[in-house]
């Protein structure tokens, strides 16, 4: 009830404030214009407001901000200004932290790679982020009290010495073989380092574009109607006698999916292609970089099963559909980890399992 009568007494003291301030000041004048003494009282009132906070605002006219234009302003200068002060375009690279022109973040509108969205999750990432992130959060944490002693490693690079300056970096051990680097060190999930999908990569080596280029244009429509992705050709770099490839042939191609297309894509593999695959056990456990990249392929039969491929499967020649491999990568640092969250997802894994 003290709620509803609130306005109307706010409303009552903002009249009677009004009226006793416009009293107060014409009695003033009054008193100033018989005394002669009372010059400073008057001055005095006349800084007072005439109207408070309460009493309702009216907008007068100023003939200032009326007579404002800035049209004719513009036209009345002699000389126009420069196209470059209306006109501003973000430098298109990245040229280091010290440049004078720094691009704008990606969620800048104004910025060259910003994308709206996403508006919405796709099924899967919407199933990581409200199941499958809070499970691998509850069952990989590992608590650390504050003031707990973090247990001292090995070094696996050199530091510096005075022996050689190109020592510092390097590994302890020489090369083990050809191409052997040190592995990633496998990092504690915390709600941070959460492990999820950056990108998928689709890759097939089409072996009959060495004798007729129409595998390769099958192959890319296949790859562009499953990723939704243009594929990239791959040229060869050398000549191979044996294989009859020469160099700069077309001979390979790759689509990269990243954001909402790469869960879309996995989604479809989990609950569309696996599930169709006659005895298919699974993915292999040693499957994996080390790195927390996990890969599978699909032969002629297992691209079929795809639903666009199905559903148009007159255009292409069943002899020229080709298979591919899928490489996921994740934020993981471990295959373990990585393989803890496309088990989550619906990856089934078989065999001895490899870390």
């Amino acid at each position: 009830m003290a709620l509803k009568e609130l306005p109307s007494a706010l409303r009552r003291l903002a009249v009677q404030d009004t009226r006793s301030i416009t009293s107060l000041v014409r009695n003033g004048r009054r008193y100033a214009s018989t005394e002669a003494a009372g010059k400073d009282a008057s001055r005095d009132l006349q800084d007072l407001e005439s109207r408070t906070s309460y009493s309702p605002m009216t907008v007068a006219a100023d003939e200032k901000a009326d007579g404002y234009d800035p049209v004719k302003r513009v036209q009345q200068r002699r000389r126009q200004l420069p196209a470059s002060r209306y006109q501003y375009k973000s430098p298109r690279y990245f040229r280091g932290p010290l440049h004078p022109h720094q691009p704008p973040p990606k969620s800048d509108p104004a910025s060259r790679e910003f994308v709206p969205g996403p508006f919405n999750y796709t099924r899967l990432e919407q199933t990581y982020q409200s199941m499958i992130a809070p499970d691998l959060m509850a069952m990989a944490y590992v608590h650390k009290p504050p003031g707990t002693p973090t247990v001292q490693k090995a070094e696996r690079l050199r530091t510096w010495d005075d022996s050689s300056p190109y020592h510092k970096g390097r590994p302890k051990r020489g090369p083990r073989g050809p191409g052997e680097v040190l592995r990633l060190v496998e990092k504690d999930i915390h709600w941070r380092n959460i492990p999820k999908i950056e990108e998928v990569t689709v890759h097939s080596m089409v072996k009959g574009a060495i004798d007729d280029s129409a595998h390769l244009h099958i192959a890319g429509m296949l790859l562009q109607a499953v990723t939704g992705v243009r594929p990239t050709v791959h040229k060869a770099k050398h000549s191979v006698a044996q294989f009859g490839i020469r160099e700069s042939m077309p001979i390979a191609l790759t689509c990269t999916i990243r954001g909402d297309m790469a869960y879309e894509f996995v989604d479809k593999c989990i609950n569309l292609v696996f599930p169709r695959i006659k005895d298919w056990p699974g993915i292999k456990g040693t499957t994996g970089d080390s790195s927390g990249n996990i890969s599978w392929g699909f032969n002629r039969e297992g691209a079929i099963l795809f639903p666009e491929v199905e559903i148009n499967y007159d255009m292409y020649p069943p002899k020229m559909i080709p298979g591919f491999h899928v490489t996921v990568k994740t934020s993981a640092t471990s295959d373990r980890h990585a393989r803890l969250l496309l088990s989550a997802m619906g990856v089934p894994f078989y065999g001895k399992l490899v870390d």
